[in-house]
This record gives structure tokens, C-alpha cells and sequence, in this order.
């Protein structure tokens, strides 16, 4: 069944005109994801042609959503316009909205999370994501679409390369959704999110979910665990060298003292009985065992 994304998902691209956004639109209708529309104030009316299908530009999210039906929008914006894009998406009352763009401000990913949780309507993933994949039925986002295919796991991450990994790690066995939920320090999905999902899709026998350093979004997701979660859950935490005090990649991976390291990670985490590997190899190895025994 997969969770946020499946084949019945009607996807429009915000920013589809620009270089990164026809790539990965290429991309996207090449694996299969059903791109209904583009939108681009600027070049409303206009049509695209991508891989053989004509796509038509709206000028705005709500018009190309009446048009078309999307209940998924995809953005690829520079920074600088990511707010107005999303807040547009929201008031739209699109039901999900992938945030690809790096480098969005703090600031504006606060005020859109703050709106699109009131709004009660719009799920974000992201910003500063690859987006997400269930694998032969959809792609909204950056995820090469050749690595694994369809099968029972289910993945959440917080990066975007070791999301990739993973999925090669576990190609054969395939996965029901792989999520990637971004690094930033405000997200519109956490693991719990994608936790709660994974436990009520009847597709997905198994969790595997990345974390790194900085902040405590593994630690809650291991209480959540302990409390809501059946399926057997697998985990990787990045940062295990990481100096104390220096962000890492993403600005959200950054230890200070005690708080954020990978070991405490690994440890909330183990303590709820998720078995954690060292590295992302080791943590396949785990997955490996766990899907055997089921």
C-alpha cells in the first residue's frame, strides 16, 4: 500500500520550468510518477514537453490543482522563494508538499510548519530533502529511481545519500516507502510520523530508520517506539566521529555537550529494543536477520 505516495498520486511540480526542476521532472515521469502539471506564475499557459507528455503551466498551485485534480506538489525553488511557494501550496490545501530546495531559513520553514499545522490539511516532507519513493508506483523528489525495488521495508531517514544506500544495501528485498525526511532544524516530518505510517501500512513488515546527530528527534522517536510501535524497527545513527560543537552536513547535525551525540542516540534507541548498526552496511546486515526471522 505504501504510505504519502502511491500510484493513484497526482503529482504537480512548483518550479518544474527551471533547470533542476525539468531534470528531475524527467526523472520523475521516467519512473513511472504520474505528473499532471507545472506550476510557474510566469509562465501560465504555457505546455512542457517531457518525455513524450505534454505537461500544462498554471499560475498557481490552486489553479492547477482545480484543473488536474494533484494532490501532491513538488518544490523545486531557489530558497529565496521557497516560502511563498509553500504558503501558496498550503493555501491551496494541497494534501502533501515536498520541500527538495536546500538552504531554505530557519525562520521560513517555522512560519509555513506553524501554518500548514494549522491549516490541518497539507503534510510537508522537508525542506532540504530528497522526497520520497514507494518503488513501481511513485517518485516525488530527487531518489534515484532504479535502486531497489517494491518490497516490505519500510525506511525513513534523515539523509539523503544514506537513503540511497540503504536502499542498495536492501535492493533485493525492496521497500514499501522510503522517506527522506531532511536534516534542517524545523522539518514538516519527523520519524515518528513516518513511524506511526509504517505501523498501520499493512505492506511494510519492517522499519528500518536513520537518524544523525544534533538535536533529539531519535531519542522521542525511541519513546515512541517503546509505547506504539509492533514491527521491528532497525536503526543507523551518522556522527559517531563527529567533533563536539562543529555542524556536520546538515544544519541540524551539531553535538553540543552530552546532548546529540550518536551515542546517546544509540543507546535510547537500543533501549527500546531497536537493534542499531555502526555502520550502514552493519545496518542492513541487521535488517537482513530481522526480515529472515519474520
Amino acid at each position: 500500500m505504501a504510505i504519502f505516495l502511491n500510484e493513484n498520486s497526482r503529482v504537480l511540480v512548483q518550479g518544474m520550468t527551471g533547470s533542476e526542476g525539468m531534470k528531475h521532472t524527467n526523472r520523475m515521469i521516467a519512473s513511472g510518477t504520474n505528473i499532471v502539471a507545472g506550476v510557474n506564475p510566469r509562465k501560465a499557459g504555457e505546455s512542457v514537453e517531457v518525455q513524450g507528455q505534454s505537461s500544462p503551466v498554471y499560475g498557481t498551485v490552486a489553479e492547477a490543482m482545480a484543473a488536474t485534480g494533484a494532490d501532491v506538489s513538488v518544490v523545486f525553488v531557489p530558497p529565496a522563494f521557497t516560502k511563498a511557494a509553500v504558503v501558496e501550496a498550503i493555501e491551496a490545501s494541497i494534501p502533501l508538499c515536498v520541500v527538495i530546495t536546500e538552504g531554505v531559513p530557519v525562520h521560513d520553514t517555522a512560519y509555513f510548519y506553524a501554518l500548514a499545522a494549522q491549516s490541518a490539511t497539507t503534510r510537508i516532507i522537508g525542506p532540504n530533502c530528497p522526497g520520497l519513493i514507494s518503488p513501481d508506483k511513485s517518485n516525488a523528489g530527487i531518489i534515484p529511481a532504479t535502486i531497489a525495488k517494491s518490497g516490505r521495508i519500510g525506511l525513513v531517514s534523515k539523509s539523503g545519500t544514506l537513503t540511497y544506500q540503504m536502499m542498495y544495501e536492501l535492493r533485493d528485498i525492496g521497500f514499501s516507502t522510503a522517506v527522506g525526511i531532511g536534516g534542517d532544524p524545523i522539518i514538516g516530518t519527523t520519524h515518528i510520523d513516518c513511524l506511526q505510517a509504517f505501523q498501520d501500512d499493512p505492506e511494510t513488515d519492517a522499519i528500518v530508520m536513520i537518524g544523525e546527530i544534533g538535536g533529539d528527534a531519535e531519542e522521542r522517536a525511541a519513546a515512541y517506539i517503546k509505547e506504539n510501535t509492533t514491527k521491528p524497527v532497525v536503526g543507523y545513527v551518522a556522527g559517531f566521529t563527529a567533533p563536539e560543537g562543529k555542524t556536520m552536513g546538515h544544519a541540524g547535525a551539531i553535538v553540543s555537550g552530552s546532548s546529540g551525540t550518536a551515542a546517546a542516540k544509540q543507546e535510547a534507541l537500543e533501549a527500546v529494543g531497536v537493534k542499531v548498526g555502526k555502520t550502514p552496511s552493519e545496518t542492513a546486515r541487521l535488517m537482513r536477520e530481522v526480515i529472515e526471522a519474520l
